[in-house]
């Protein structure tokens, strides 16, 4: 069975009454997580989105902090980190959210995760970071952009410095 089209969805849902909305509302978030959590976030956080990434930010400071060194299991947890941001930046529909958990990662990257070793998929994981950042940024307003583009080139230079991996020239 295929859905309807958006258009077709909006124009049911504006004749429907409050309790009838409320009603559709609840058994959506009933039925599955993803559901639960966005309307959660419309409803309690979407006035301050900022607000809501320091929350992501602090909840999964703890999948950091218990993450393991060795290189295949830390890839694991790092890719589970990574769909769980993907996840609560798409609920904000925010660019700057966005940059800003991606940056908070690759931060958090450096600190906790064995960069010594040359296992290929751990390192691309940072790397495709970096590349996502890039694309963001040409996304935003200039002035955040430049704020963001400061902030970027220090997490570069400090990742060139605590990775040999890593070269600065590729990124800036």
């Amino acid at each position: 069975m295929k859905p309807e089209k958006l258009s077709d969805f909006k124009k049911t849902l504006s004749r429907l009454n409050t309790s009838e909305l409320t009603e559709i509302c609840l058994r959506l978030a009933k039925y599955k997580k993803e559901n639960k959590e966005l309307l959660n976030y419309l409803l309690f956080d979407a006035q301050e989105p900022m607000k809501y990434a320091e929350d992501v930010k602090i909840f999964l400071t703890a999948d950091f902090e218990s993450m393991q060194r060795h290189y295949f299991y830390s890839t694991k947890s790092l890719r589970k980190i990574i769909r769980l941001l993907n996840r609560y930046a798409k609920y904000t529909g925010s660019k700057q959210v966005e940059i800003e958990l991606s940056i908070w990662f690759c931060n958090n990257y450096l600190n906790y995760v064995d960069l010594k070793t040359s296992h290929k998929p751990l390192q691309a994981l940072l790397n495709r970071q970096f590349e996502k950042i890039i694309k963001l940024m040409d996304k935003l307003h200039e002035d955040l952009q430049f704020d963001y583009q400061q902030e970027f080139e220090q997490l570069i230079i400090n990742a060139e410095k605590k990775a040999k991996w890593i070269n600065k020239n590729e990124y800036l």
